[in-house]
C-alpha cells in the first residue's frame, strides 16, 4: 500500500493528465468493451456526452499518443509492429506516428557538451551550430568542426531525459496491468511484455557509447561495399551522453523527386536496398532495426548512407539458418518444408498436424506470389501469418519482433522507389547463394577455413593425449577406486540391512508385549 500511495504521490499529476487525455479521446470505449464493465461504459458516455467519437478508434488512439509527448509516440511506434498482438487498423494507424519532438534550447546543449568534455565548446571544435539538425524524443544533432578540419555530426541527450523516462515507462506499466484486468483481450495481448519491450529499447537508446559501438561494427561489416556508407565514429569526444561521428551528406531517401532529378537510378537503389538488407540479416546476423526514410539518405553516386543507431538487431547462427529455410520455402513454394521448419525449430507443439499446418500456411502465401510489390502489403500478409500461427500456437518469438519491424520499413521504402520490385526474385538468389555458402561443397570448405585456427591448436596435442587415454596405469588406478568403492558400498549395505532387522525385531517385540497385556 505504501509502494501504492508513494507511486501516486510521484506521478499524480502526469498520471492525471493521461487520463484526461484518454477520456479526451475515448479510450475509454477502448479498454471497457466487455460485458462486465459495460455499466461503467454507460456511465462514462453519459457523463462526457460533449465528446465527438465520430473518428475510427485507430485514429483516436494515436491522436491521444501524440499529445501525451514523444515517449508515449515512441511506444506506439514499437506498438505497431507487434502485429502479432494487435488488431490491424491499430497497427496500420500507429505505424502512421511521426517522432516529431521541439528542440531543447542550445544553451543547454552547449552546457551538457562543456560537463562531458570538462572544457568550453569552443575549445572542442572550432565551429559549432547553434540550431540543431535533426531533434527526436532521446537526443538531437548539431553539426560541427574538429581543429584538424573534419566535419562531426554531434548528438547529445535531452536534459533529463532519464527521469522522463522512468516516469513514463512506469506508468505505462501500470497501464498496461488496468488493460490486463480490465479489457476482455488484455492478456492475449501481453501489455506489460511489450512495455518491458519499449524499456529495454529506450534504455539501449540512453547509452551513446552503445550506439557508437553499433555503428562502428555496421561500418566494418560494410567497409568496402559499393552499397552502404557508414559515419566513421570518433572515440576521443563519445561518451554515455555525448556521440561525435562523422557528418554525412546526402538526399533524405524520401525526396524521390530530387532523387531523380539527380539521375539516382531508383530502380537498382531499390534492389540494392534489399541486397542491404538480407546481407545484414544473414551474412552478418546483426542489421540496422530502425530503418525508416528519416534515418536513410541517398549519396550522389547512389548509395545508402544508414544513419541512428541505437536500435540494432542480432540473429544467432540458429536464427539464420531457421529464416534462410524459411524464405527459401516461401520463394520456392515449398511449404511443407516451412511448415517443418517451424516444428523442427518448437514454435509449434509437437504433435502438430503438419499437412493443417502447411495448408493454413498456403492459404496465406500463395496469393501474394508473381505479384510486383506495388500490389502486396506485407503488414497484411505478416497478420494474416499470426492469424494462422496463433490458430497453431505457433510462440512469436521476441528475437524476431525487431527484424519484422525492419521488413515493413523495407515495405515502404520498396514502394517509394519502385513500386514494381518483384522482392521475391530479387531475394531468391542472394538466399541460394547464401546457403550453398552455408551448407554446400563451399559451406563445408568455409567451415573447415573456420575451424581451423582451433584444430591448429588442438593437432600438437593429439597424440600426448592419445598416450594418456591409453596408458594402462590409469586404467589401473581407476578399477581399483571402482574396486574400493564397490567394497563400500556392499559394507554399508550390510550395516542397513542389520540395522532394519534390529527395528523390525524390536517393533515386533513391542507389539507382542502389548497383545499380551491386552
Amino acid at each position: 500500500m505504501r509502494a501504492a500511495r508513494a507511486f501516486l504521490s510521484v506521478h499524480l499529476f502526469r498520471l492525471l493528465k493521461i487520463v484526461g487525455v484518454g477520456l479526451r479521446f475515448g479510450l475509454d470505449q477502448l479498454v471497457l468493451g466487455s460485458p462486465s464493465t459495460e455499466r461503467w461504459a454507460r456511465a462514462l458516455r453519459i457523463a462526457l456526452f460533449w465528446r465527438n467519437l465520430s473518428a475510427p478508434r485507430a485514429q483516436r488512439l494515436r491522436l491521444a499518443l501524440e499529445a501525451l509527448g514523444p515517449i508515449f509516440v515512441k511506444f506506439g511506434q514499437v506498438l505497431s509492429t507487434r502485429r502479432d498482438l494487435l488488431p490491424a487498423d491499430l497497427a496500420d494507424e500507429l505505424a502512421k506516428l511521426q517522432d516529431q519532438v521541439p528542440p531543447f534550447p542550445s544553451a543547454q546543449a552547449a552546457a551538457m557538451l562543456e560537463h562531458a568534455f570538462g572544457k568550453p565548446v569552443s575549445e572542442v571544435f572550432t565551429e559549432f551550430s547553434a540550431e540543431p539538425e535533426a531533434s527526436a524524443s532521446v537526443a538531437q544533432v548539431h553539426f560541427a568542426r574538429l581543429p584538424d578540419g573534419r566535419e562531426v555530426a554531434v548528438k547529445i541527450l535531452r536534459p533529463g531525459i532519464e527521469r522522463v523516462i522512468a516516469h513514463d515507462v512506469g506508468l505505462l506499466d501500470a497501464g498496461a496491468r488496468l488493460i490486463e484486468m480490465l479489457w476482455p483481450d488484455g492478456r492475449r495481448l501481453k501489455p506489460r511484455e511489450v512495455v518491458a519491450e519499449f524499456a529495454k529499447h529506450l534504455e539501449d537508446e540512453l547509452d551513446l557509447m552503445r550506439e557508437a559501438a553499433n555503428c562502428a561494427q555496421l561500418r566494418r561489416n560494410f567497409r568496402s561495399s559499393p552499397l552502404l556508407v557508414v559515419p566513421e565514429v570518433y572515440w576521443d569526444w563519445c561518451s554515455a551522453r555525448v556521440m561525435v561521428m562523422e557528418r554525412m551528406r546526402g538526399t533524405p531517401i524520401s525526396q524521390i523527386a530530387q532523387l531523380k532529378a539527380g539521375g539516382v537510378d531508383l530502380k537498382a537503389l531499390a534492389r540494392a536496398g534489399v541486397e542491404i538488407f538480407f546481407t545484414q540479416v544473414f551474412r552478418d546476423g546483426f542489421f540496422h532495426a530502425d530503418m525508416h526514410p528519416g534515418n536513410i539518405l541517398v549519396t550522389p553516386g547512389g548509395r545508402y548512407v544508414a544513419l541512428d543507431f541505437g536500435i540494432m538487431g542480432t540473429l544467432t547462427e540458429v536464427d539464420q539458418n531457421y529464416l534462410a529455410q524459411n524464405f527459401l520455402g516461401f520463394f520456392r513454394r515449398d511449404y511443407k518444408a516451412v511448415a517443418q521448419a517451424h516444428i523442427d525449430a518448437g514454435w509449434v507443439p509437437p504433435d502438430t498436424r503438419l499437412d493443417e499446418f502447411e495448408a493454413g500456411i498456403r492459404a496465406v502465401c500463395e496469393p501474394v506470389f508473381d505479384r510486383p510489390l506495388k500490389d502486396i502489403s506485407f503488414g497484411k500478409t505478416l497478420l494474416r501469418l499470426f492469424q494462422t500461427g496463433r490458430r497453431f500456437n505457433v510462440e512469436i518469438q521476441p528475437q524476431l519482433v525487431m527484424l519484422q519491424k525492419t521488413l515493413l520499413n523495407i515495405e515502404g521504402l520498396g514502394r517509394q522507389l519502385d513500386p514494381e520490385l518483384d522482392l521475391w526474385t530479387t531475394a531468391k538468389p542472394f538466399l541460394e547463394r547464401w546457403m550453398a555458402e552455408r551448407v554446400g561443397v563451399k559451406g563445408f570448405v568455409n567451415s573447415l577455413r573456420r575451424e581451423a585456427p582451433r584444430w591448429a591448436g588442438l593437432l600438437p596435442q593429439l597424440p600426448r593425449l592419445l598416450h594418456r587415454a591409453l596408458d594402462p596405469a590409469p586404467l589401473a588406478a581407476l578399477r581399483e577406486e571402482l574396486a574400493r568403492l564397490q567394497a563400500e558400498q556392499r559394507r554399508q549395505t550390510f550395516w542397513l540391512r542389520l540395522v532394519a532387522a534390529l527395528l523390525a525385531a524390536g517393533l515386533a517385540a513391542s507389539l507382542a508385549a502389548y497383545l499380551i497385556s491386552l
